[in-house]
């Protein structure tokens, strides 16, 4: 295996405002609190022992949801060391996407595991632990209830609604059918279905048993997996979540960092709202708003006044649910975590929470992009050799990327330029001698040198089209190539799951990905054999 990187100002998938947080660009730095460098995390150790952290409700909440988890002994030793003063985390999140949904769902995991035995060995006096946090709480079912997979896309057909996490894993039966099909009856591919169907079968709801599928296919690194939608830790988050509802705190703080970033050239992200929490109710999950001295549930006929609404909060804090702008802030409140690591869109959300973060009294961890990650398969790769062409060309759209191989791979001379700088020299000449004889011939000559130029355009283009379909078989590789590498003209790790690459190299896929996975390192990670 060979780990190639790919400058990230060379990748053009990439946002501007990815680039430029990831290349280190000046002008953000106002809206981060740490440099991504591993000698900053002594600092941020520091900062984050500051924090109000209930170490003892963290590790008996973490272990009461691994006491359901079969083969979770290492799991449970992490978590029962976060009861130490000197053990942290760095975190990374994501929603429950069906079978972990696209591939960066991995390889933010493997970043993270990565991360956190690279400050293991670099503070030898704290421990690190490396944590994923599953969204159980999210709504957005249309977001997490489908995998593509060779090319299928496989679909979770429910009608249930609500928070996903609380949702029944009795109707996952039929894809689940599917996906075993897909699969097929080899060693590799049986093993890992066993696994998926293991998580998806012996729990009732879907946020369970999707912490039961990562643990299982991490039960041999250090990884804990985190629910966060457990009753303590809401009782835990209740003073930020009353904060938030009765003085409205987060939606001018990151409204004006958004104007700031506005100012820059980086368009905001999230939508901050007055109150920024959803009300939990039975296949339900609504926002509170405030209308007059009123606080409502949006969308259904439950009302509270200012005091039933704090009673409310205090006696069922488990029904209330931080929506994108509190989640940052309910995470840190609750783990000793110096780092977390995501995506350039997630990012481009913690970059408007600082002031946000001070306002709430907590430590603004440390932003970390996490890996992105092209894996070229064995086929792939001969086939890239057959052609001679460099992977960095499949970056490329797959029309440029054939105009320039087949003018690399052709004998004959397909570019006219030189003809058209002739042809532009000699039209000059005529438009000096016309203006001599009549201004306003020159206008006529110009024109006819507009035609004349067209159509030498034209005549290079039927040669190339012709000299083309001398490469019929070597343009539908390079299609096909992109195609894969690039499925729907969008990253890999955006589209395929993890599935796509598991089966082709086997339980060794996520060893060799948390190896060569450093998030301090920076640039696209390019995974070939």
């Amino acid at each position: 295996m060979q780990i190639d990187r790919i400058p990230f100002p060379e990748v053009p998938q990439f946002s501007q405002r990815d680039v430029a947080y990831s290349i280190g660009k000046e002008d953000l730095r106002p809206f981060y609190q740490y440099p991504v460098t591993r000698d900053a995390f002594g600092e941020v150790m520091a900062d984050k022992a500051k924090d109000p952290i209930d170490r003892d409700l963290l590790v008996r909440e973490l272990l009461a949801q691994y006491a359901e988890i079969p083969d979770s002994d290492r799991a449970q030793a992490q978590v029962q060391s976060l009861a130490n003063g000197n053990t942290f985390t760095v975190i990374t999140a994501h929603q429950p996407a069906l079978f972990t949904g696209p591939l960066y769902f991995i390889y933010k995991i493997c970043s993270a595991i990565n991360l956190a035995r690279t400050l293991n060995a670099a503070y030898p006096d704290h421990h690190v632990v490396p944590v994923f946090i599953t969204g159980g709480e999210d709504h957005d079912f249309e977001e997490i209830n489908h995998a593509r997979i060779f090319g299928n896309k496989l679909v979770w057909e429910n009608d249930a609604a609500g928070a996903v996490g609380a949702m029944s894993t009795d109707t996952l039966a039929p894809v689940l059918a599917e996906l075993k099909d897909i699969l097929g009856t080899r060693e590799t591919a049986a093993a890992i279905y066993a696994k998926i169907e293991a998580a998806y079968t012996n729990y009732s709801t879907y946020g369970r048993a999707s912490v039961a599928l990562v643990h299982s296919l991490f039960a041999d690194t250090e990884l804990v997996v985190a629910d966060m939608a457990r009753p303590a830790f809401k009782q835990a988050f209740r003073p930020h979540m009353e904060r938030e509802i009765f003085e409205q705190v987060s939606q001018p703080l990151i409204e004006s960092a958004q104007a700031e970033l506005e100012s820059l050239g980086y368009s905001g992200q999230a939508h901050a709202r007055e109150i920024n929490l959803f009300y939990l109710t039975p296949n339900r999950r609504d926002r509170i708003v405030l209308e007059g001295d009123t606080y409502s549930v949006l969308d259904t006929d439950i009302t509270f006044s200012s005091e039933a609404l704090r009673k409310e909060l205090h006696e069922h804090p488990e029904r209330f649910s931080p929506n994108v702008v509190m989640r940052p802030l309910f995470q840190e409140a609750i783990f000793p975590n110096l780092a977390y690591i995501g995506g350039g869109g997630e990012l481009a959300y913690w970059l408007e929470r600082k002031s946000q973060f001070a306002a709430f009294g907590l430590n603004f961890p440390m932003l970390i992009r996490r890996n992105s990650v092209l894996w070229i398969d064995g086929g792939s790769q001969k086939k890239l050799d057959k052609l001679s062409l460099d992977y960095r060309e499949l970056f490329r759209e797959a029309d440029l990327i054939i105009r320039d191989y087949v003018e690399q791979q052709s004998d004959n001379e397909l570019s006219l330029a030189g003809e058209l700088d002739q042809l532009e020299n000699i039209f000059q000449q005529i438009a000096e001698k016309a203006r001599e004889i009549d201004p306003t011939l020159e206008k006529a000559v110009l024109g006819e040198h507009v035609r004349q130029a067209k159509a030498i355009e034209n005549l290079e283009g039927r040669l190339r089209r012709t000299e083309k379909q001398r490469f019929d078989t070597a343009m539908n590789q390079i299609r096909g190539l992109r195609d894969k590498l690039f499925p729907d003209n969008s990253l890999q790790e955006r589209k395929d799951n993890f599935l796509n690459v598991y089966l082709q190299e086997g339980p060794e896929m996520i060893p060799q990905l948390i190896e060569a996975l450093d998030p301090l390192e920076k640039g696209m990670v390019v995974i070939r054999p």
